[in-house]
């Protein structure tokens, strides 16, 4: 081998050493911006959910044993009588066995404080229209007589508890809360799969990483497998 050449390679080798160390620090470099963006997703969906996470537990809890939890649901009614001029249109509807017009929902809401949206729909039957008026932690009704005017309104409230637990399923609660239980989902299942990055990236250091994760999994998979029938 010539000088040249023996130059050359001792030239070379400082270069490669170099572009090594460049290589492994942009890769620490990348490592440490994705571990970053891991980090932030992570504690943002954690803090969105948090009372979310919260209020499903326990409700979780109190659905789990709502058969040892006493409620007494209290019942309340309001009557009123419908004015000449709007039975009228009520009686016009129910021949035609069209919604209850606008000007009686909205007189019947401002006098017995109750909404009745334009999409609900009456049960009509002969002299009567009946509307079924569920709601998170009770139900209700309200009754229109066709013939003499009287409107009746009962609603009953079966407690803090039940409401808790309807929001947890989703029972009577209207188009925005679904909404929100979509949401919520969503930020849950983006708080779960950034925490299993960060298992992973960290299990290195913490050998019980992957044998807590599997027992996550085994246990409620025996348990179902085992004791649900």
């Amino acid at each position: 081998m010539s000088t040249s050449e023996r130059l050359g390679d001792v030239a070379a080798g400082p270069d490669a050493a170099a572009e090594a160390r460049a290589r492994a620090k942009r890769q620490a470099q990348r490592r440490a911006g994705f571990l970053r963006q891991i980090l932030r997703w992570h504690w943002i969906s954690a803090a969105i959910c948090l009372i979310g996470m919260l209020l499903f537990a326990v409700t979780g809890i109190t659905l789990n044993h709502a058969g040892s939890i006493p409620a007494t649901p209290r019942v309340s009614e309001r009557t009123t009588e419908l004015p000449a001029d709007l039975l009228a249109l009520a009686q016009t509807a129910e021949a035609q066995g069209a919604p209850l017009p606008e000007p009686v929902r909205a007189w019947i809401g401002q006098e017995l404080k109750v909404s009745l949206p334009a999409d609900a729909a009456p049960e009509w039957s002969p002299g009567e229209a009946y509307f079924a008026l569920p709601r998170p932690g009770g139900d209700a009704w309200l009754s229109l007589d066709t013939e003499v005017g009287e409107v009746i309104y009962e609603r009953t409230d079966r407690g803090v508890v039940a409401y808790l637990n309807d929001l947890h399923k989703g029972r009577n609660t209207g188009v925005a809360w679904m909404w929100f239980l979509d949401i919520f989902a969503i930020g849950c299942v983006v708080f779960c799969v950034t925490g299993l990055i960060l298992l992973q990236l960290h299990s290195h250091a913490r050998r019980s990483t992957w044998p807590l994760v599997g027992a996550g999994l085994i246990i409620p998979l025996l348990l179902a497998l085992l004791f649900i029938h």
